[in-house]
């Protein structure tokens, strides 16, 4: 059987032929090359390797301030775990949503690191006082990029210039896309969610200065008010979104944009959050937008609004899979796939390339034992349930 959430039920049987680490066939009928590898499937379900389109590998501490006194290097170790087990899990792809660089992105490309494709951001763009502005009150010093672990997630730009040039300076060290913080957030600790960061001018300069270049923006945004402004500059992905409404998800719907949720890193936050030092106005806003998760699924599914599959997972990754659990209490698991292999394509803009089993596909395969569209727990663990994962056309688990 094939699932790859493009309808309800699984197609199929099927014979794939993987060669030269791409499909170069998918047929009803027996498919055949001499000397070819052959494996009988009977039994299991063949699905596109997943994406997930908010990770943060290189934040290996809920606590970040304590990444303030971690260096590069121990971060870059971590990571390296964090990505190996991703694949273990069966995502293929990620989009890192800040933090990763062009190093460990080209690590992976050599086969130095076994671990998912990755998409990078470079560091995400933040205002003074912003979600991205980690330093204290008291602390009125320039942050340095090169001085610890936290300072790799972000940047400050303030005014259309500062923005321009940061944008330009990320795109020059190898980001993919660009990633821009319009609202307050869980994990800093002094702006309020509903905070509307950048002005109109910076937002547009950011989405002017990565369309001319020929990629995009995504935006850390919460509030409805903070959505909107963001989808009137031009961002083409909105990140979280916990607190839209309903006339902001049909403004989405209307500029085809997308929303990336990632509920489980609230569940994630929920166990971890308060013995890593989350402080009182922390823990109210990690209530808040815990108990809106659901909501915004149903108003963004009502307004037609394409969803990318998102974790945002800081420190601890026990949790990551159970992202697909969550969504199905509102989604159903065709749907919930889809966010994770077809749409998640899309919004990396590698659409017949990523997320599907079609010739010309890279050849990014999963061999589950057992039907996620009948039972989605299959893809909630850490890969029990997989018999094979395929990267590239090459096996990184294979217990066939």
């Amino acid at each position: 059987m094939l699932v790859d959430g493009s309808g309800p039920k699984p197609v199929g049987p099927v014979d794939v032929l993987v060669e030269n680490g791409r499909i170069s066939a998918v047929a009803n009928e027996p498919l055949q090359r001499e000397g070819a590898a052959e494996f009988d499937l009977a039994g299991k379900t063949i699905m596109p390797g997943l994406i997930d389109c908010h990770m943060h590998p290189f934040l290996t501490d809920m606590n970040l301030m304590r990444l303030e006194e971690t260096p590069v290097s121990l971060v870059t170790a971590q990571a390296t775990v964090v990505l190996n087990r991703l694949l273990d899990r069966g995502f293929t792809t990620i989009r890192d949503a800040a933090g990763g660089d062009w190093g460990l992105k080209q690590a992976v490309d050599d086969g130095l690191i076994a671990g998912p494709r990755l998409f990078i951001s470079g560091r995400a763009l933040s205002q003074t006082g912003g979600h991205g502005d980690f330093r204290r009150r008291t602390d009125d010093s320039n942050i340095c990029s090169c001085s610890s672990a936290l300072h790799l997630t972000s940047r400050i730009a303030d005014g259309v210039d500062q923005v321009r040039h940061a944008v330009r300076d990320e795109l020059r060290k190898g980001a993919d896309q660009i990633k821009i913080m319009v609202s307050g957030g869980v994990s800093s600790p002094h702006d309020p969610l509903e905070g509307c960061q950048f002005s109109m001018s910076e937002s547009e300069a950011a989405v002017d200065e990565a369309t001319r270049a020929g990629t995009y923006v995504l935006a850390h945004a919460y509030s409805a008010e903070a959505i909107t402004r963001a989808l009137q500059a031009g961002v083409r992905t909105i990140e979280h979104a916990n607190l839209i409404d309903a006339k902001a998800a049909e403004l989405a719907a209307d500029k085809n944009a997308f929303v990336v949720p990632t509920l489980v890193a609230y569940e994630a936050g929920a166990r971890h959050a308060e013995s890593a030092g989350y402080s009182a106005e922390m823990l109210d806003k990690l209530k808040r937008v815990r108990e809106a998760g659901l909501r915004s699924l149903e108003l963004c599914k009502s307004a037609g609004v394409s969803m990318g599959f998102g974790t945002d997972i800081i420190g601890d990754q026990e949790l990551h899979a159970q992202e697909f659990l969550l969504r199905t209490q509102v989604l159903p698991a065709h749907e919930v796939i889809a966010s994770a292999t077809r749409i998640g394509a899309k919004i990396l803009r590698r659409e017949g390339e990523l997320g599907v089993i079609a010739p010309g596909a890279i050849a990014d395969l999963l061999v589950v034992n057992g039907n996620p569209l009948e039972d989605i727990s299959v893809l909630a663990g850490h890969g029990e349930a997989l018999a094979a994962v395929m990267k590239d056309g090459r096996f990184h688990k294979n217990k066939l």
